[in-house]
Protein backbone atom coordinates (compact mmCIF):
# COMPACT_ATOMS: atom_id res chain seq x y z
CA UNK A 1 0.00 0.00 0.00
CA UNK A 2 1.60 3.62 -1.18
CA UNK A 3 1.43 6.16 1.09
CA UNK A 4 -1.56 8.19 -0.96
CA UNK A 5 -3.31 5.05 -0.73
CA UNK A 6 -2.49 4.91 3.10
CA UNK A 7 -3.65 8.81 3.40
CA UNK A 8 -7.28 7.99 2.01
CA UNK A 9 -7.88 5.26 4.05
CA UNK A 10 -6.26 5.73 7.87
CA UNK A 11 -6.14 8.05 10.49
CA UNK A 12 -4.77 8.29 13.74
CA UNK A 13 -6.25 10.64 16.37
CA UNK A 14 -4.32 11.97 19.53
CA UNK A 15 -5.70 13.44 22.68
CA UNK A 16 -3.43 15.80 23.90
CA UNK A 17 -2.70 16.11 27.75
CA UNK A 18 -1.29 12.80 28.80
CA UNK A 19 -0.83 11.62 25.35
CA UNK A 20 1.17 14.23 23.32
CA UNK A 21 2.81 15.85 26.79
CA UNK A 22 2.63 14.74 30.10
CA UNK A 23 0.77 18.00 31.12
CA UNK A 24 -0.94 16.24 34.21
CA UNK A 25 1.46 17.59 36.71
CA UNK A 26 1.41 20.87 35.54
CA UNK A 27 -2.37 20.94 36.14
CA UNK A 28 -2.69 19.40 39.04
CA UNK A 29 -0.17 22.96 40.15
CA UNK A 30 -2.19 24.95 38.42
CA UNK A 31 -5.59 23.60 40.26
CA UNK A 32 -4.05 23.35 43.77
CA UNK A 33 -3.21 27.20 43.13
CA UNK A 34 -6.83 27.58 41.82
CA UNK A 35 -8.62 25.07 44.96
CA UNK A 36 -6.11 26.86 47.51
CA UNK A 37 -7.59 30.48 46.65
CA UNK A 38 -11.61 29.52 47.03
CA UNK A 39 -10.71 27.03 50.01
CA UNK A 40 -12.06 24.09 48.08
CA UNK A 41 -10.79 20.88 49.27
CA UNK A 42 -8.49 18.30 47.51
CA UNK A 43 -6.67 14.92 47.35
CA UNK A 44 -4.10 13.28 45.02
CA UNK A 45 -6.59 10.22 44.62
CA UNK A 46 -9.56 13.26 44.33
CA UNK A 47 -7.17 14.69 41.17
CA UNK A 48 -6.84 10.88 39.86
CA UNK A 49 -10.30 10.33 39.36
CA UNK A 50 -11.91 13.58 38.58
CA UNK A 51 -9.51 15.71 37.49
CA UNK A 52 -6.84 13.67 34.38
CA UNK A 53 -9.15 12.97 31.38
CA UNK A 54 -12.17 14.86 32.41
CA UNK A 55 -13.66 18.11 31.06
CA UNK A 56 -13.64 21.28 33.57
CA UNK A 57 -17.41 21.11 33.49
CA UNK A 58 -17.19 17.91 35.31
CA UNK A 59 -14.13 18.79 37.81
CA UNK A 60 -15.94 22.17 38.98
CA UNK A 61 -18.76 20.42 39.55
CA UNK A 62 -17.05 17.77 41.30
CA UNK A 63 -14.61 19.78 43.70
CA UNK A 64 -16.80 22.97 44.42
CA UNK A 65 -19.89 20.59 45.58
CA UNK A 66 -22.26 22.09 43.28
CA UNK A 67 -23.16 22.53 39.82
CA UNK A 68 -20.79 24.29 37.86
CA UNK A 69 -22.17 25.74 34.33
CA UNK A 70 -22.78 28.58 32.11
CA UNK A 71 -21.15 32.13 32.26
CA UNK A 72 -19.85 31.08 36.48
CA UNK A 73 -18.02 27.75 34.24
CA UNK A 74 -16.61 29.65 31.39
CA UNK A 75 -15.35 32.18 34.17
CA UNK A 76 -13.84 30.20 36.63
CA UNK A 77 -12.62 28.18 33.59
CA UNK A 78 -10.75 30.80 32.02
CA UNK A 79 -8.75 31.57 35.56
CA UNK A 80 -7.67 28.16 35.89
CA UNK A 81 -6.74 27.30 32.31
CA UNK A 82 -4.54 30.73 32.25
CA UNK A 83 -2.84 29.30 35.33
CA UNK A 84 -2.05 26.36 33.85
CA UNK A 85 -0.68 28.10 30.64
CA UNK A 86 1.38 30.46 32.80
CA UNK A 87 2.70 27.67 34.50
CA UNK A 88 3.71 25.02 31.56
CA UNK A 89 4.40 27.66 29.17
CA UNK A 90 8.21 27.53 29.74
CA UNK A 91 7.74 23.26 30.09
CA UNK A 92 6.46 22.40 27.17
CA UNK A 93 7.73 18.90 26.11
CA UNK A 94 6.45 15.96 24.72
CA UNK A 95 6.17 12.47 25.92
CA UNK A 96 9.51 10.59 24.40
CA UNK A 97 9.91 9.52 21.19
CA UNK A 98 6.27 11.64 20.23
CA UNK A 99 8.34 13.36 17.20
CA UNK A 100 9.43 10.68 15.72
CA UNK A 101 6.45 8.58 15.51
CA UNK A 102 4.59 11.46 14.37
CA UNK A 103 7.27 11.78 11.25
CA UNK A 104 6.91 8.17 10.77
CA UNK A 105 3.26 8.08 10.60
CA UNK A 106 3.39 11.16 8.01
CA UNK A 107 6.21 9.58 5.99
CA UNK A 108 3.78 6.31 6.05
CA UNK A 109 1.39 8.69 4.70
CA UNK A 110 -1.36 8.31 7.37
CA UNK A 111 -3.92 11.44 8.61
CA UNK A 112 -3.10 12.56 11.92
CA UNK A 113 -5.08 14.43 14.28
CA UNK A 114 -5.99 16.14 17.92
CA UNK A 115 -8.91 16.10 19.80
CA UNK A 116 -8.44 17.45 23.10
CA UNK A 117 -11.38 18.84 25.77
CA UNK A 118 -8.84 21.20 26.30
CA UNK A 119 -9.33 24.91 25.57
CA UNK A 120 -8.34 25.98 22.31
CA UNK A 121 -5.91 28.46 23.91
CA UNK A 122 -4.32 24.97 25.32
CA UNK A 123 -4.36 23.44 22.15
CA UNK A 124 -2.51 26.80 20.19
CA UNK A 125 0.27 26.92 23.27
CA UNK A 126 1.49 23.30 22.77
CA UNK A 127 1.23 23.47 18.58
CA UNK A 128 2.84 27.04 18.67
CA UNK A 129 5.72 25.50 21.08
CA UNK A 130 6.09 21.97 19.31
CA UNK A 131 5.65 23.17 15.79
CA UNK A 132 3.40 20.10 14.83
CA UNK A 133 0.41 21.72 14.05
CA UNK A 134 0.88 21.73 10.26
CA UNK A 135 1.25 18.23 10.32
CA UNK A 136 -2.42 17.50 11.38
CA UNK A 137 -5.47 17.11 8.71
CA UNK A 138 -7.59 18.07 11.78
CA UNK A 139 -7.54 20.00 15.45
CA UNK A 140 -10.09 20.21 17.27
CA UNK A 141 -10.57 21.54 20.99
CA UNK A 142 -13.47 21.61 23.72
CA UNK A 143 -14.66 24.34 22.06
CA UNK A 144 -15.53 22.90 18.76
CA UNK A 145 -17.82 20.44 20.81
CA UNK A 146 -21.11 20.07 22.68
CA UNK A 147 -21.14 16.69 24.22
CA UNK A 148 -17.53 16.07 25.77
CA UNK A 149 -15.46 12.63 26.56
CA UNK A 150 -16.64 9.65 27.48
CA UNK A 151 -19.04 10.83 24.63
CA UNK A 152 -17.66 10.58 21.20
CA UNK A 153 -18.56 13.44 19.51
CA UNK A 154 -14.99 14.77 19.17
CA UNK A 155 -13.41 11.62 17.78
CA UNK A 156 -16.43 11.08 15.38
CA UNK A 157 -16.39 15.33 14.70
CA UNK A 158 -12.73 14.57 13.44
CA UNK A 159 -13.17 11.50 11.47
CA UNK A 160 -15.86 13.10 9.21
CA UNK A 161 -13.60 16.16 9.42
CA UNK A 162 -10.82 13.62 8.17
CA UNK A 163 -13.02 11.87 5.37
CA UNK A 164 -12.43 8.45 6.90
CA UNK A 165 -14.69 5.97 8.13
CA UNK A 166 -14.49 5.73 12.64
CA UNK A 167 -13.78 1.72 12.06
CA UNK A 168 -10.59 2.94 10.27
CA UNK A 169 -9.26 5.58 12.97
CA UNK A 170 -6.75 4.77 15.63
CA UNK A 171 -7.29 6.39 19.07
CA UNK A 172 -4.33 7.41 21.40
CA UNK A 173 -5.81 8.01 24.98
CA UNK A 174 -4.52 8.13 28.54
CA UNK A 175 -7.59 8.29 30.38
CA UNK A 176 -10.17 6.58 31.45
CA UNK A 177 -13.02 8.42 29.45
CA UNK A 178 -10.93 9.59 26.74
CA UNK A 179 -10.64 5.72 26.04
CA UNK A 180 -14.50 5.09 26.11
CA UNK A 181 -15.06 7.82 23.62
CA UNK A 182 -12.43 6.49 21.25
CA UNK A 183 -14.31 2.93 21.64
CA UNK A 184 -17.29 4.52 21.66
CA UNK A 185 -16.83 6.11 18.86
CA UNK A 186 -16.41 2.35 17.23
CA UNK A 187 -12.88 3.13 16.70
CA UNK A 188 -9.67 0.87 18.03
CA UNK A 189 -7.57 2.45 20.88
CA UNK A 190 -3.71 2.90 22.41
CA UNK A 191 -3.70 3.04 25.90
CA UNK A 192 -0.97 6.05 26.61
CA UNK A 193 0.16 4.93 30.59
CA UNK A 194 1.12 8.37 31.30
CA UNK A 195 -1.06 9.16 33.99
CA UNK A 196 -3.44 5.68 34.69
CA UNK A 197 -2.25 2.01 34.99
CA UNK A 198 -2.77 -0.72 31.88
CA UNK A 199 -5.83 -1.54 35.26
CA UNK A 200 -6.91 1.18 35.04
CA UNK A 201 -8.24 1.64 31.70
CA UNK A 202 -10.92 -0.06 29.13
CA UNK A 203 -9.39 -2.85 27.10
CA UNK A 204 -6.95 -1.41 24.42
CA UNK A 205 -5.24 -3.11 21.44
CA UNK A 206 -2.16 -2.22 22.75
CA UNK A 207 -0.47 -0.08 25.93
CA UNK A 208 2.52 1.77 25.50
CA UNK A 209 4.69 4.01 27.91
CA UNK A 210 5.61 6.28 25.51
CA UNK A 211 6.01 6.42 21.91
CA UNK A 212 9.76 4.34 21.49
CA UNK A 213 7.00 1.34 21.42
CA UNK A 214 5.68 1.48 18.53
CA UNK A 215 5.69 2.70 14.33
CA UNK A 216 4.20 2.87 11.71
CA UNK A 217 4.21 -0.39 11.11
CA UNK A 218 1.93 -1.61 14.37
CA UNK A 219 -0.07 1.19 13.72
CA UNK A 220 -1.21 -0.28 10.37
CA UNK A 221 -1.52 -3.75 11.78
CA UNK A 222 -3.85 -3.07 14.60
CA UNK A 223 -6.01 -0.92 11.74
CA UNK A 224 -6.14 -3.08 9.47
CA UNK A 225 -6.71 -6.48 12.10
CA UNK A 226 -10.54 -7.87 11.82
Amino acid sequence: MNSLETKNKFAVIFDMDGVICHTNPFHAKAFTVFFDKYKIPYTQKDFEQHMYGKHNSHIMTHFFGRPIAGAELKELEHEKEALFREIYSENVATIPYYKEFLDDLKFHGLNTAVATSAPQANLELILDKLQIGNKMESLLASEDVSLHKPHPEVYLKSAEKIGVPPNRCLVFEDSFSGVTAGLNAGMKVVGVLSSHKKEDLPPCSLYIENYSEINASKVLDILMAV
